[in-house]
This record gives structure tokens, C-alpha cells and sequence, in this order.
């Protein structure tokens, strides 16, 4: 089974999709694999700024991109064998990883490292064009939003960047400004997807609108 969810940055996707995968597994009794794409793009980033590559130098990229060891593994990321995960978010990568993820071969190269982890198991998988461009027909596909006001200050509480809270804003801003003109694989509300808007939601109130939905599709 797939369940495909999109959603911008700061939505709640990411937490609200590793906690479905968990979920599900013990409900199911089977395994179900979460794919955060966006972190795989960001594991991209880094890689390119460990080697001093150029994210505006779209050939050099794609050679990162097509030779890097890249897995996902229960939740975690590993960039040539090493555990990235915690090295992901910072003002460095944040500033450069839609550049990087606007490059269509690159796309591509990710796109397929998904599609094979879901030939071989259950998955979450959620990103920007999960439910438009790599799971168009995938069982459950959800679009997970929030308001601008509220990212922001999800983000600002977090801790995990050296930005003010407004600055963070204009960031988010930008971000979805690019995330939604990419020449491919563009966030969107694709045709036939559950929207959610999680603005005032905690995340077990969006856990259970999703799981009651995903249980009526079997």
C-alpha cells in the first residue's frame, strides 16, 4: 500500500507521516516504510556543499546526484553509508535545497529511489508532487496545508535555525513561492486528494482524520 501525502514546509506532513507509518505497522502487522522526500533533497544539498559543488551548476548537481549513495532507513537518511538526519535542517541547506530540488534530472534520480523503495514495501511517502508525479494512483493521497503565520512559528519553536520568527516567515514565503512555479513536480493540490488544513489542529486530531480515511480504503 501507498499513502501519498504533499503539503508545504511547516505544514505537519513530516511528523504526521512517520506517525502514520509507525501506526500502521503495529496496526497492520507489516511493515510500512516512510520516505521523507524533502530530506532526501536535502541530503543532496549537503552532499553538494561537502564536495563545493554549485547547487546553480545543474550538470555538477546531477553528478552529484546520480553517484551519491543515497537509502532511506527506518525514518533516517544516509548519505554514502553515514547517517545524515540530524545534519539536515540547517540555515545552509535551507537556503539552497529548492534550487536544488528544481532540477528536473535530479528529480528524477529521486523520484526512482522512491518509486523502487515502494515496489519493494508499504510506504508513507510524503514531499511536494507525491500524490501528482511519483503516486498519482497510490491507495490514500492526502495534501496536508497550514497558514503561513502558523509554519512560521512551528518552525521559530522548534530551535533548529538562527533565524528571527519574521525573517523565518519571509523564508517560507519565498520557499512556496518556488515550490509551486518548479518546471516539474510543482506543490499543488493535485485532482481527488483529501485536503487537510492543520492550522489549528493538534497532530493526533489530523491523525485520526487520516487513519479513518486509509481504513475505508482498505
Amino acid at each position: 500500500m501507498v499513502v501519498a501525502i504533499d503539503g508545504p514546509a511547516g505544514s505537519g506532513k513530516s511528523t504526521i507521516a512517520e506517525l502514520l507509518a509507525r501506526r500502521l505497522e503495529l496496526d497492520c502487522g507489516r511493515r510500512f516504510v516512510y520516505i521523507n522526500s524533502g530530506n532526501l533533497y536535502r541530503a543532496l544539498t549537503l552532499a553538494c556543499i561537502r564536495r563545493g559543488v554549485d547547487v546553480l551548476d545543474k550538470d555538477a548537481v546531477v553528478g552529484v546526484a546520480r553517484n551519491a549513495s543515497l537509502e532511506c532507513r527506518d525514518g533516517a537518511v544516509f548519505l554514502d553509508g553515514d547517517d545524515v538526519s540530524a545534519l539536515l535542517h540547517d540555515d545552509e541547506i535551507d537556503r539552497s535545497v529548492s534550487q536544488l530540488s528544481s532540477n528536473v534530472p535530479v528529480r528524477h534520480v529521486v523520484n526512482a529511489l522512491i518509486k523502487e523503495t515502494a515496489r519493494k514495501h508499504d510506504v508513507v511517502a510524503e514531499g511536494r508532487d507525491m500524490t501528482t508525479v511519483v503516486f498519482p494512483d497510490a491507495e490514500a493521497r492526502f495534501y496536508i496545508d497550514a497558514s503561513e503565520d502558523s509554519r512560521a512559528q512551528r518552525r521559530f519553536g522548534q530551535g533548529t535555525s538562527g533565524l528571527g520568527l519574521e525573517e523565518i516567515r519571509r523564508s517560507i514565503a519565498e520557499r512556496d513561492r518556488m515550490d509551486r512555479n518548479k518546471p516539474e513536480g510543482s506543490l499543488k493540490v493535485a485532482d481527488g486528494v483529501t485536503y487537510i488544513d492543520t492550522s489549528y489542529l493538534t497532530i493526533n486530531e489530523v491523525y485520526e482524520r487520516l487513519e479513518k480515511i486509509i481504513r475505508l480504503k482498505g
